[in-house]
């Protein structure tokens, strides 16, 4: 593990820098790459710095990404924010840089990279940025567009403040931010919003979200209802957290089908630790907020039944 120092030192003496994200972008994952960004860019006009990665959905009022060509990468030093392992990395050119720099907050399963900070204490990788930038000043730079960045990722990643990962340095980062003056409570109102089709896949959930007598939940969402609703894969994102406002649910997982008919796995809980269960399935994140990946429907079912006996044995202890 490096430190912030030694990242500091080795973005202070590259020409080029290109940023890289996770696939299937959320708000951390832009905050964090955007915020970054316009941070170098503040304390060093004179860089080439781009954003890279696929389409970021309907979170383009976040970030958007640059025309990152195979060339840029000649001689450039490569970051990748908020992403754990190397295929969920969004760009297939990443490697092709002269250095790469990993910089994440989920646990450390696939170490890669010249140079890597993680830390699975934070909140969220937006937090990690703010931390670096503050380490020297003199560096890296703090202002209203970065920390408007940074506070949305923050937001998006602590559910508001109101995941257990937000902690007492995570609101005093916060205080920091919003004194910038950038409207942070547009923000908050930007990521609670709904589009009306969401809103119906909503209301799809609330009546067919299967509620096992152990607390674990979970939906399946097919493909034809997302096309009938004229919904991609990342707008579906807006119904995962909505079953743990249920009191009868205490661990739960949404499961959208994808144009190959396999199947996303968003995997969330408010008790037992559900990471593992994640990895089981070509998956992984957090301990109580990760993706996973499943074959087709029986192994989906095949989730369900683990999930259930997870929760059993925490409910037991």
């Amino acid at each position: 593990m490096n430190s912030f120092q030694e990242l500091l030192a080795v973005i202070q003496a590259a020409d080029k820098i290109i940023i890289h994200r996770h696939q299937n972008p959320d708000p951390d994952a832009l905050g964090s790459q955007l915020g970054l960004a316009l941070s170098i860019q503040a304390a060093f006009p004179q860089k080439t710095v781009l954003m890279a990665g696929a389409d970021v959905g309907d979170l383009a009022w976040i970030a958007q990404m640059d025309a990152v060509t195979e060339a840029d990468y000649q001689n450039a030093l490569v970051i990748v924010v908020d992403t754990a392992n190397q295929p969920r990395i969004s760009g297939k050119h990443y490697k092709q840089g002269a250095q790469l720099m990993k910089i994440d907050h989920h646990p450390n399963v696939e170490p890669y990279g010249n140079w890597q900070y993680v830390d699975p204490n934070a909140s969220s990788c937006a937090e990690i940025i703010g931390d670096l930038i503050n380490t020297n000043p003199a560096v890296l730079k703090m202002n209203r567009a970065v920390a408007q960045a940074l506070y949305t990722g923050i937001v998006g990643d602590t559910g508001r403040f109101m995941y257990p990962s937000t902690s007492a340095h995570t609101l005093e980062l916060a205080a920091q931010l919003i004194r910038y003056d950038f409207q942070p409570h547009k923000i908050n109102e930007r990521l609670n919003q709904l589009t009306l089709s969401q809103a119906r896949l909503q209301g799809y959930m609330f009546e067919h979200l299967t509620i096992d007598p152990s607390g674990a939940a979970q939906l399946i969402v097919p493909l034809d209802l997302l096309t009938k609703l004229g919904l991609d894969q990342s707008q579906a994102h807006a119904i995962v957290s909505t079953p743990g406002r249920l009191q009868e649910v205490h661990s739960w997982f949404i499961a959208v089908e994808k144009p190959d008919h396999t199947y996303r796995i968003h995997l969330r809980s408010q008790e037992p630790e559900i990471d593992g269960l994640a990895a089981q399935h070509a998956g992984g994140g957090h301990a109580l907020a990760s993706g996973a990946n499943a074959h087709n429907l029986a192994e989906v079912a095949d989730i369900f039944q683990e999930l259930i006996a997870l929760q059993k044995k925490f409910s037991a202890r």
